[in-house]
């Protein structure tokens, strides 16, 4: 059955290493990484858009292209003179990455600053997607905004997921971050927390503990990612854990977590079950992370 599915968030410009210490150039960012792996295991009677805000400068449009280029619709895109998107460099070592990040003039700080354009890209969509840095760079009063109209899409019955991503560097409280994190899993009815986010920032001694904390908030379903050592599922109480799947070389993590999200959701919004979406989206990351960046050609990844 056809559906809409829409992420929210921002989409940057990467930078990431080439051979001869040159830098190759592309666009990414969390909830798009998902918007990307998503569209290409979806059916074509499926569409899937973004929304965000980017500037009217050259490399807006250039992003904007980009994301039609890969089936991602962009009439949810909106653009804003003056600004800019953010732009980020990955560091890797060993295969783990780290990031330096150029974001203080991006446009999509103001994503939901047009409730009107918000609520018609909602109500018009099944699957509504979000993550901690969507709400990680926006203002409080457009955090509330946007939250409102994820638990209005809610109440309709619509699915609404949620990535916790905690980077504590976007926020200026460590108070409000876990605050407004947890606000955002009372807006959705899946949350896919990583479990080391999870310990760290709030403290959790154990996945149950995790898993508790979010059924609590009154989650439905809960996907726990927990690296090499696979992902446990909790679906209106019943618990299931999948193994990672093996990967040959260890190349970036870069989207690691995002490719599970995109390829589980295309899964399960096809009909696959919880655990048989959750063992595709494995073997989709373990793909992912042999290979560079954040987006991989669909000629490297796992078939459909």
């Amino acid at each position: 059955m056809a559906g809409r599915l829409l992420t929210i968030g921002e989409c940057m410009v990467e930078l990431m290493q080439a051979e001869g210490g040159l830098l190759r150039k592309s666009f990414a960012g969390d909830t798009f990484n998902t918007a990307y792996y998503a569209r290409h295991y979806l059916p074509a009677d499926w569409t899937v858009d973004y929304f965000s805000a980017v500037g009217n400068d050259a490399i807006s449009g250039e992003m904007l292209t980009f994301m039609q280029g890969h089936g991602i619709g962009t009439d949810h895109v909106r653009r804003i003179e003056g600004l800019s998107p953010g732009l980020y460099m990955i560091h890797l070592k060993d295969g783990e990455r780290s990031f330096s990040y150029w974001r203080s003039a991006s446009a999509a700080r103001l994503l939901a600053r047009d409730g009107d354009r918000l609520r018609a890209a909602v109500d018009i969509s099944d699957i509504l997607v979000f993550s901690g840095i969507t709400l990680a760079i926006l203002p409080p009063e457009d955090v509330e905004t946007l939250l409102a109209e994820l638990r209005r899409a809610r109440a309709a019955g619509k699915r609404i997921v949620f990535d916790p991503n905690i980077r504590p560097r976007l926020w200026d409280d460590a108070d409000r971050m876990r605050e407004t994190i947890s606000a955002g899993a009372r807006a959705a009815t899946l949350v896919m927390p990583s479990l080391d986010d999870e310990t760290t920032h709030f403290g959790d001694a154990s996945l149950d503990e995790t898993i508790a904390r979010y059924r609590g908030l009154g989650v439905a379903g809960i996907v726990v990612k927990d690296g090499d050592k696979g992902a446990t599922l909790d679906f209106s109480g019943e618990r299931t854990h999948v193994p990672s799947a093996k990967a040959e070389a260890i190349v970036d993590t870069t989207s690691a977590g995002d490719s599970f999200n995109g390829a589980f959701l295309a899964r399960l919004a096809t009909g696959a079950t919880p655990e048989a979406a959750a063992r595709f989206a494995a073997a989709v990351a373990a793909a992912v992370i042999q290979h560079h960046g954040a987006l991989v050609a669909g000629e490297k990844l796992p078939a459909a």
